[in-house]
């Protein structure tokens, strides 16, 4: 099974369009052209039922287009490598080209002759699953021989030939020529073989010849590729070689396109040189040196799009063809059920102490509802949480068969020196579902651990310094879940203090909204209180921007029948809800809810985070079951709790990374991972 994560790698295919003589432009091709043509104007291959004056274009044709792939080497990797060879079939069998190339170092080699015949036997069976013709390009480690006694003569070419086939050929297919070179043939009379000593890298007078013939017989299509082992024209340990002699003569015949090669392990591009494409593969299965796929460095196979007058060369990812046939309704059903697996908390929450200390050990058990085998990978991450949190978790790798559970326990800890708690310990959870046609990477899950502030004394909060919410991004907001205050249907309150560090956008204050509930806003400066109410938000808004670095007090206020904005005590706007299809009555008028969390400093997406926070800082945010204000008033600096107060967060009554609410509701707010609270 293979992952379906390598197809992101696709932004990493490189296509280079090769011109020949007739430079292809659209602008200067009527067969290419969209737009109004002349009155009478007929498109013999189209039809439609609608009155239109464009006559859309018909394809091209009359072109001879046709595609072969091309595999790099595929030495270096076993077995992993046979993996990769494997998929590279399976990859070329989607694409269904009309041939496929190689440029050799097809086994391992560097061995005698039983293991050679075991290791051929082996490639042979898996390309032998190529739907179309394969043709093989012998390699040095296809031919080279080590073992006792001396070599025979030309090591195992004489093996290569009789399994593989002639170590130089050509043949023609539609409107081209291809041509399969040896880069190995070495010294003949001192039977010696080596790829960095030039004097071995020369092609003997023989294939030279064969060159010559096979470049005449080639002469009337339209494109020549020529294939070898070794990319002789990048210099290094080839200096020294008659490749100058070879490229002499490709250059001469005039209808050569491309020249590919591989041995070097990476992908590299050398062209175009005298009208000619120079091409080095890195590996379909062989042994990378790095992995640095934007490098070059990656398995692939190369996908050559063959026109009249011009290629084209793609670079694919192996494993980046998928079968659009495996995405059956099965199949998603059982991608989107395990999409739903979450760990979940078995212990007791831990327990954060005034002093910021906390130790406990926690238990998480994750069920496999699916009906196939999960593979599941716990990290104590994000790195910012683990840097002040020390875990036992590290890396716990586990497969879970069908319907059973996997539970798994660790502790967790801090001590005082850590500094000022701000970071709810969490841990990631990488998921793969081992489904019935591929193994499928899901995205991974962040889970906070559930955290309590432990007893704290009566007095411990009498002469704290007033502090407030500085706000500069999303990850700044602080989180109150829905479950933890209740506010009925009927009048309500929203009220803050808030000062802006920037006025521009459209962005939250204190907000619980996605078509539902309620907030207050800031649109280019300007405030304004919105509640949803039987459908749709009824709005009050204000008159001006509020001030950049300056204080202002906000309350939303909704009495029943009507909303109401009051910025620093004044009523800049009322909105009565008669306009409704509903009586204004405070029964009638229901409230949307929802099942997220209210931030303070952002809006919640409909997946609970933070979203268009305002860069401000924040303070005194009060939440109220009853219409405060009715009549202008002067804004108290500090609120006092009551039997109507909801949510009452001073932002200065803090035990580790929760800041507490001053209410009944007991709430607990949830510090984000940039919050920071400051001096007012």
């Amino acid at each position: 099974m293979r992952s379906l994560l390598l197809p992101l790698l696709l932004t990493l295919c490189v296509c280079t369009p090769v011109h020949r003589s007739l430079a292809h432009d659209d602008a200067n091709d009527p067969d290419h052209q969209h737009g109004d043509h002349p009155q009478g104007a007929v498109n013999s291959s189209f039809m439609t039922t609608r009155d239109s004056s464009v006559v859309l274009p018909p394809p091209k044709t009359g072109d001879d287009v046709f595609h072969f792939v091309v595999y790099g080497d595929r030495t270096g990797g076993v077995p992993e490598g046979l993996k990769v060879l494997e998929q590279a079939v399976k990859d070329t069998n989607l694409l269904d080209p009309d041939l496929v190339m190689t440029v050799g170092d097809l086994i391992q080699g560097y061995n005698e002759s039983p293991e050679w015949m075991r290791q051929m036997r082996e490639y042979k069976a898996i390309a032998d699953r190529l739907k179309m013709k394969w043709y093989p390009v012998a390699g040095n480690h296809d031919v080279y021989w080590r073992g006792e006694g001396p070599a025979p003569q030309g090591h195992h070419e004489a093996n290569y030939e009789k399994h593989f086939g002639p170590l130089w050929y050509s043949f023609r297919h539609k409107n081209a020529g291809f041509i399969a070179l040896y880069s190995d043939e070495g010294d003949a009379r001192t039977n010696l073989k080596a790829f960095n000593v030039g004097a071995l890298q020369n092609m003997s007078a023989e294939q030279l010849e064969f060159l010559d013939k096979a470049l005449e017989d080639l002469k009337d299509v339209d494109h020549v590729f020529v294939f070898l082992h070794h990319p002789r024209w990048i210099g290094g340990g080839y200096t020294g070689s008659n490749w100058p002699v070879v490229e002499k003569k490709l250059v001469a015949a005039g209808n050569v396109s491309a020249v590919f090669a591989g041995h070097v392990h990476h992908m590299r591009y050398d062209g175009p040189k005298n009208g000619i494409e120079y091409y080095t593969l890195a590996t379909t299965g062989g042994a990378l040196s790095a992995d640095i796929p934007d490098a070059g460095y990656l398995h692939h196979l190369n996908m050559v799009t063959v026109r009249k007058d011009r290629i084209s060369v793609s670079a694919l990812p192996i494993g980046s063809v998928i079968d659009p046939k495996q995405f059956t309704a099965e199949f998603l059903a059982e991608v989107d059920q395990a999409r739903t697996i979450r760990p979940r908390q078995t212990s007791g929450p831990l327990i954060v102490n005034a002093d910021g200390t906390c130790q406990g050990e926690v238990t998480l058990t994750i069920a496999n509802p699916t009906d196939h085998e999960i593979a599941v990978t716990l990290m104590d991450e994000p790195k910012s949480v683990r840097d002040r949190w020390l875990t036992t978790l590290d890396h716990r790798h586990s497969n879970i068969a069908p319907g059973k559970t996997e539970t798994v326990t660790y502790q967790v800890g801090r001590d005082a020196t850590a500094g000022e708690i701000r970071e709810v310990p969490a841990m990631t959870m990488q998921i793969e579902a081992l489904t019935s046609s591929a193994r499928v990477r899901l995205p991974e899950v962040v889970t906070q651990l559930e955290l309590m502030p432990g007893q704290v004394p009566a007095n411990y909060f009498e002469g704290v310094t007033n502090r407030c919410l500085l706000v500069d991004r999303e990850s700044s907001a602080v989180r109150v879940d829905s479950k933890s205050f209740e506010l009925p249907d009927g009048p309500m309150t929203l009220e803050a203090w808030v000062s802006p560090k920037d006025i521009n956008g459209f962005r939250a204050i204190v907000a619980k909204t996605e078509s539902s509930e309620f907030s207050l806003f800031s649109d280019e400066g300007v405030p304004q209180f919105s509640i949803h109410l039987n459908g749709g938000y009824v709005i009050a808004n204000g008159k001006a921007p509020m001030k950049a670095d300056q204080w202002t007090h906000l309350a939303g206020v909704f009495d029943g029948r009507t909303v109401s904005l009051f910025v620093d005590g004044t009523r800049v706007e009322q909105q009565s809800i008669e306009s409704k299809s509903f009586k204004p009555t405070e029964a009638a008028a229901k409230q949307k809810r929802n099942d997220l969390p209210l931030y303070l400093g952002a809006d919640p997406d409909p997946r609970g985070n933070p979203t268009r926070g305002m860069a401000c800082l924040l303070d005194e945010v009060r939440l109220s079951k009853v219409a405060r204000y009715d009549e202008d008033f002067s804004p108290e600096q500090r609120h006092a709790p009551d039997e109507q107060t909801v949510l009452l967060f001073h932002l200065d009554r803090t035990i580790g990374p929760f800041v507490l609410d001053h209410s009944s509701s007991a709430a607990l707010g949830v510090f984000g991972l940039t919050s920071r609270l400051v001096e007012r």
